[in-house]
């Protein structure tokens, strides 16, 4: 029995060890590290060189934050079932939308919603407000905007 314990953990253990990433060196000789979540980072660069390729990574033009949509665009049709258990915790479509609107002091008409991904406990919506892109999750019945915690 101890035995089979002492395996499980050393198994555990070296799954642990694999998520760390790996060190490789390019061509012209400067180490990378590769991350699980296949992102990468320079390791000998000096901190105004990570500053400039974080500015390089990072959506800086109109056409990654804009949204256009043509003048005959239709919202999608969510799953009415999930829609309909989510009133009881007010976290319907129409709620949704109301927070939206409410985060960037516009009417709930010109909230859009473009896509959505949508199961009974979680969620994942993206709106078109006043030209500008917005993603929002939920949580069960928690909205939020996505990429802030609270």
């Amino acid at each position: 029995m101890k035995s089979v314990l002492l395996l499980f953990f050393i198994g555990i253990s070296s799954i642990a060890f694999a998520q760390k990433g790996e060190v490789v060196t390019t061509e012209d000789g400067r180490k990378v590290l590769l991350k699980p979540n296949f992102t990468w980072e320079y390791l000998d660069a000096t901190a105004s060189e990570r500053l400039a390729a974080n500015k390089r990574d990072m959506p800086t033009s109109e056409d990654e934050t804009s949204c256009q949509l043509p003048e005959n665009f239709k919202e999608p049709n969510l799953n009415s079932k999930i829609q309909n258990q989510l009133k009881r915790g007010h976290a319907t479509i129409d709620d949704i939308k109301e927070k939206v609107a409410k985060d960037n002091n516009v009417s709930v008409s010109e909230v859009i919603l473009t896509s959505a991904t949508e199961l009974r406990t979680k969620g994942e919506y993206h709106f078109c407000v006043k030209g500008k892109k917005q993603v929002y999750k939920r949580l069960g019945n928690t909205i939020m905007k996505k990429g802030k915690l609270f």
